[in-house]
This record gives C-alpha cells, sequence and structure tokens, in this order.
C-alpha cells in the first residue's frame, strides 16, 4: 500500500511530460479538484473566512497542479514561474497564519497531484485534515483567560504611579501599563492596561475596588483590540 502511494501513475519516465496521457491527465484534474475542496472544508472549519478566498484556497491545487506539469524537466520555465509567484507574493496583502498555512496546504497536495502521487496527495490531506481539526477541538494553545483592556480614568492631580498595584495584583495574574493619556480637555487623564484575569466573571468586583480610588471616574474593561494573528 505503501509502495503504491509512492509511485507516480506516470511511470518512471525521466521526462513525465511524455508519459501524461488524458485519461491521466483528466484523473489528477479531478484528484486536485476533490482535494482542493477538501482543504477549503478544513479551512472553514471554526474559522473566519471569505467566500473569495475559499473559492481561490480549492482552485490552487488544480492550478499548481498544471504548472508542475508544464515546467517539469524544462529548468528555464522553472525559474520563470518561481519569479512569478515571487511578485505574486510581494503584491498580495499579508494574511493571517492559517491563511498562510492553507495556501502551502493547498500548494504541497497540487504538487502531488501534478507529479501524479494521487494516493499520496489523499493520505496527505487525510492526515493534515484530521491533525488540524484535532487541534482545533482541543485546547492546544489557547491562554487559559483572554487578555483583556482596563481603562481607568484618574483626575489630573492624582499620582498614579502604584496606586493601583494592590487591587491588580489580587485579580489579575498580569497586568501591564501599556498607555497613559490626556481625556476632557487635559483635566483627566486616562490610563490603559492590558490585563490578564485570575478567574473569569470577577470584573465586577474589580471594578467596584478600582472605583474606589480613582474618585468614581469612568472604567470600562473588555476585550484587547488585537491585530491579525500574522506570520
Amino acid at each position: 500500500m505503501l509502495d503504491a502511494a509512492l509511485t507516480s501513475i506516470y511511470g518512471a519516465s525521466e521526462s513525465m511530460v511524455t508519459s501524461i496521457t488524458t485519461e491521466s491527465f483528466l484523473l489528477c484534474c479531478l484528484t486536485s479538484i476533490v482535494l482542493g475542496a477538501a482543504v477549503a472544508g478544513i479551512y472553514m472549519f471554526r474559522h473566519a473566512h471569505s467566500k473569495n478566498f475559499v473559492i481561490t484556497l480549492a482552485l490552487l491545487p488544480l492550478i499548481v497542479q498544471m504548472v508542475i506539469m508544464l515546467v517539469n524537466g524544462n529548468l528555464g520555465a522553472g525559474i520563470a514561474v518561481m519569479g512569478v509567484f515571487n511578485l505574486v507574493r510581494f503584491r498580495s496583502i499579508p494574511g493571517s497564519a492559517k491563511d498562510i498555512g492553507s495556501v502551502f496546504f493547498a500548494m504541497a497536495i497540487g504538487l502531488a497531484t501534478g507529479m501524479g502521487f494521487l494516493i499520496l496527495a489523499c493520505l496527505f490531506t487525510v492526515i493534515v485534515g484530521v491533525v488540524n481539526v484535532a487541534y482545533v477541538l482541543s485546547s492546544f494553545g489557547k491562554p487559559k483567560e483572554p487578555e483583556k483592556a482596563l481603562k481607568i480614568t484618574i483626575p489630573e492631580d492624582l499620582e498614579y504611579d502604584g496606586v493601583f498595584d494592590e487591587v491588580l495584583s489580587r485579580y489579575t495574574a498580569e497586568s501591564e501599563l501599556v498607555e497613559v493619556r490626556t481625556t476632557n480637555m487635559g483635566s483627566l487623564f486616562q490610563l490603559e492596561y492590558a490585563i490578564r484575569l485570575k478567574e473569569p466573571g470577577c470584573e465586577k468586583q474589580m471594578i467596584d475596588e478600582l472605583r474606589c480610588l480613582n474618585g468614581n471616574l469612568k472604567i470600562s474593561c473588555g476585550r484587547l483590540s488585537l491585530g491579525r494573528e500574522t506570520l
């Protein structure tokens, strides 16, 4: 079974271009389409996505397969294709880590089907798909409590250095002052902390104690605004 997976449908010919038939070409195309749809489905599993990117991801194995068939054994054509891919890379908007990983996943399948290793491409898709779903469903890589943004408004005459440290140490596992700015025409200051709570649901108790220290001015605690996860 393993030997069959590692054997190309084109045989052992030095140049596969001479051994490609209409039937083998159509079989590779069909395999690329099916596996491309599988890659798109794996990518969409519990992940925000756009339709355009999903369609592109589904078509990518088919496109890469055709490129590999055309440049096989031709060094000059291979270098030209690498240049085209570099141009596309630098003219594209960086995506999230999962976006880029899915693109490499689809390209690997296209390389396999383009070389005729159809069984190997199917096995690779199944293995990566199962591992990906297992990681998504598990708690692997997930922080115990997400970071939150705590914003505390204080009067301009309050020396804020260390004032809130005792309260924050009791309710948070981590806390860091990330920004200080003026508000209300300079009559007030706003402190912004990045915090990680020790236990979920203790925001109210923490805010009640902080209000006693900031003169009962505005306090907000919400989700920390983060950029896209990029590689």
